[in-house]
């Protein structure tokens, strides 16, 4: 397969400020949707009386929902475009969170959660169609490390500031304020984000479900979709949620302690997303393909995650700025499988991806509630440190076999094909 059908770039200002700056405003209501509950837990907990194993059930709603709608997603895309699809799922996050909001039970919490999933569901990989539209080719890697780095700075919001907001209003207001804020960029992406032919338009529904088979047996994906589950879904699990009690519990740290922690970590994975788009940039210029960046990242992230499951340093921040830096990095594999398929499979390719990291997503963060709730809670409803590093070196062994998987199968599994 090639890329020859690749469209013109349009010049880069007039991408930046009519593509970029609109579709970052909803990745960054995305992450900080994604993220929110790790600041907001003890009042979810105190006010409905849930688990652990409830508030992953909760939280990870949005992973399940977000999955499960990938296929269709990459389908419309590559159909419609990214202007006129995501402002549509946008409107049902606005309707999520404000369900969210106005619930009173733990079923109408998770309607709403699932609703906000489906809602930002285009959010990144709508954002990928359109740079693979608008902007150079030889510019991806660096762009979407770029956009996703505003996803950061929405991870960013959901710590210290959102904790400092909760002095003004409560949670239901920070996510009617969300639900809001979701329409707004929602006009801006319809109104402000110029049309554009989409490769894909012309594709009957037969082509588009036989492309997304050649997605699925394609030997390049079954190499890296098994370690990105491992290591990106991981990562968004534990920053989505149970950082913030690990700090409370193994840290012995207080809600501002918390807050603060939180909002360091949120401010690496932004500096993550960027140095990784340059470093792999860079490397790429001097012959070290996407592929061997992805590798060395995903091993800088385990070492990180090693120090965290043994509890080593358990009040330090430092592995914690390591594994932010370094987790969600590694999804410099959008654009090495973007630049292995032809521009009208973009789409596909990346929500398939996606489709198996936020299934992954889903599954590890009721897990490790659920391996959590094993172990009895404290007076004060804290969680057992036993129960994090048991729930924790769990999935550190599953990320070894994986990324096992990903060296040895480096030869069966070439690293492109344009």
């Amino acid at each position: 397969m090639s890329n020859s059908e690749e469209a013109a770039p349009a010049p880069l200002t007039k991408a930046v400020l009519t593509v970029f700056l609109p579709f970052s405003g909803g990745y960054f209501l995305s992450y900080l949707f994604r993220s929110v509950n790790a600041i907001i837990a003890p009042q979810l907990t105190g006010e409905l009386g849930l688990g652990a194993a409830d508030l992953g059930l909760l939280t990870a709603a949005y992973f399940l929902a977000f999955a499960a709608f990938q296929i269709p997603l990459g389908v419309l895309l590559d159909r419609f475009g990214p202007r006129k699809v995501h402002p549509l799922l946008l409107c049902f996050a606005a309707l999520g969170g404000a369900l969210f909001a106005f619930g009173t039970s733990l079923t109408e919490l998770l309607v709403g959660r699932a609703l906000i999933g489906l809602g930002v569901s285009g959010a990144l990989m709508a954002s990928f169609k359109a740079i693979t539209m608008w902007f150079p080719r030889r510019t991806w890697p660096l762009t979407n490390g770029c956009f996703m780095a505003v996803g950061g700075l929405g991870a960013i919001s959901a710590t210290a500031p959102t904790e400092w907001l909760l002095e003004v209003t409560d949670w239901r207001g920070v996510f009617m304020g969300l639900a809001g804020g979701c329409v707004v960029i929602a006009a801006l992406i319809f109104f402000v984000c110029p049309e554009r032919e989409v490769a894909g338009r012309n594709t009957t529904l037969k082509e588009s479900l036989t492309g997304i088979g050649h997605i699925f047996t394609d030997r390049l994906f079954w190499r890296v979709w098994p370690v990105s589950v491992a290591v990106i879904a991981y990562s968004m699990a534990v920053q989505g949620l149970w950082i913030g009690p690990y700090l409370r519990d193994v840290g012995a740290f207080g809600r501002e302690m918390v807050a603060n922690h939180l909002f360091w970590t949120a401010a690496s994975l932004t500096v993550g997303f960027i140095f990784s788009g340059l470093v792999a940039s860079r490397l790429e210029r001097r012959g070290i393909s996407l592929a061997v960046s992805f590798g060395f990242i995903a091993v800088a992230f385990m070492i990180a995650q090693g120090l965290i499951v043994f509890q080593i340093v358990p009040q330090s921040l430092l592995p914690w700025v390591l594994f932010a830096l370094t987790g969600n990095a590694t999804a410099i594999n959008y654009a090495l499988l973007s630049r292995h398929f032809p521009l009208a499979y973009a789409g596909r390719a990346n929500t398939a991806i996606n489709l198996m990291i936020f299934l992954g997503a889903f599954s590890i963060q009721y897990a490790i509630g659920g391996i959590i709730s094993l172990w009895p809670t404290s007076a004060d409803g804290g969680y057992a440190a036993e129960g994090y590093k048991v729930a924790f070196g769990v999935f550190l062994i599953l990320q070894i076999i994986t990324f096992a998987w990903f060296v040895l199968s480096a030869r069966w599994a070439p690293a492109s094909r344009s």
